[in-house]
């Protein structure tokens, strides 16, 4: 395959600004907040004794942060492609 024809398809305009990071900092948050409520069974590891999330372990943190990640990237995908970041 030839590499040149792959080049041209990437987009090099995908730097990382102020405006992405807010985006995902936000995203993260709001996982997180939804995620302390709708997950039914917590406290399966060590829990978190930072701002009031005591029986909020580590596991349900990676995992409201994961599902952060997802939403800012497609966030983020979706406001570049529109022309709005």
């Amino acid at each position: 395959m030839n590499i040149n024809i792959l080049l041209t398809f990437i987009n090099t305009n995908t730097g990382w600004s102020t405006q992405i990071a807010i985006i995902m900092i936000i995203s993260n948050i709001l996982s997180i907040i939804i995620g302390r409520y709708a997950i039914q069974v917590r406290n399966l590891g060590s829990s978190i004794p930072i701002a009031g999330l005591e029986d909020f372990g580590v596991t349900e943190l990676l995992a409201t942060t994961s599902l952060g990640h997802i939403l800012g990237a497609g966030t983020i995908l979706g406001l570049r492609s529109t022309g709005m970041l």
